[in-house]
């Protein structure tokens, strides 16, 4: 699965258009493209803008294109669980015929990690299935990383059928792995870390936020796993590389270096990020442009 950037245009608004090819470039390749995800600024868009979103990739990706989304509530520290928000959310992704992953919230993870977990278990009631989601307060302040008793606790829960780690910790996704093959093997580690995208060899499925910067070389990556074709290291080392530039501190800035790959590949007509997201410095295109070249001959070696 692949988390869409969101694009913008030279005038400062969402380019729709190009957003749009972006999520039938990543569909067309074989990935699942995951909308409104963290990489797609959905803390930062209004539900205007995520219904849009939704409602672009349904059209590009027909009535049974494959597609999660993420069902975010933004709210402040201190703030209840917002139980009637999280419910629209869902209804939104449901219409659009997505597998919703539930982002957090600081209502969400408020308390402990059991609270947490009841209020998973009930929102699974109402979605039907779902994707959980750990997240590190590198990327958002109201991420929660559960613990390990939690974390079985969590795939208890029926309608969960699996959940995005997004630590950046190897050794946390190990634990997690060898939790999923004791407890419940049909369970999805869909690892998060750019940091190691060979979480692949371990047992981990994924969903990256950096395989939008080239989805048809993660699929060749993928393709040659599959195969056991040798090429997988070369092409495996080449986007870590990526990984490794991209989500250097502040993490949240990747996004910008997203488009800047996007832009230098002329996918897209700015690497303008949205306007209150963390921004690179312009000298970073050079670098980024490098490993694209680094990418480009391992994926046609």
């Amino acid at each position: 699965m692949s988390a869409v950037l969101v694009p913008f245009a030279p005038s400062g608004q969402i380019d729709w258009e190009a957003f749009a090819r972006h999520v039938a470039r990543t569909s067309g390749v074989g990935l699942v493209p995951a909308i409104n995800m963290d990489t797609g600024y959905v803390q930062l868009l209004d539900n205007a803008d995520r219904l849009r979103a939704l409602t672009v990739a349904r059209e590009v990706l027909g009535p049974t294109g494959e597609m999660v989304a993420g069902a975010c509530v933004v709210d402040r520290p201190g703030d209840p669980f917002d139980r009637q928000a999280y419910g629209e959310q869902l209804e939104m992704i449901a219409a659009a015929c997505a597998l919703p992953v539930m982002f957090p919230s600081f209502g969400l993870t408020a308390g402990g990690d059991a609270e947490t977990i009841a209020r998973l278990a009930e929102l699974g009631r109402q979605a039907g299935r779902f994707i959980g989601f750990e997240l590190s307060t590198e990327f958002v302040p109201c991420g929660r990383i559960f613990s390990l008793a939690a974390y079985e606790q969590l795939l208890q829960i029926e309608q969960c059928i699996g959940a995005k780690h997004s630590s950046l910790s190897r050794r946390a996704e190990w634990e997690r792995l060898a939790v999923r093959d004791r407890v419940r093997p049909d369970f999805a580690v869909f690892t998060g870390n750019d940091l190691a995208i060979d979480m692949v060899r371990y047992g981990s499925d994924w969903l990256l936020g950096l395989s939008t910067a080239v989805p048809e070389a993660f699929a060749q990556r993928d393709a040659w796993w599959a195969a056991g074709d040798g090429r997988f290291d070369e092409l495996d080392d080449a986007l870590q590389a990526l990984g490794d530039f991209a989500f250097r501190r502040p993490v949240p800035a990747y996004k910008h270096t997203m488009a800047q790959a996007l832009f230098l590949r002329g996918l897209i007509a700015t690497d303008e990020p949205h306007p209150e997201s963390p921004r690179r410095p312009a000298s970073d295109r050079e670098i980024v442009a490098t490993i694209l070249g680094r990418i480009d001959q391992a994926q046609h070696a």
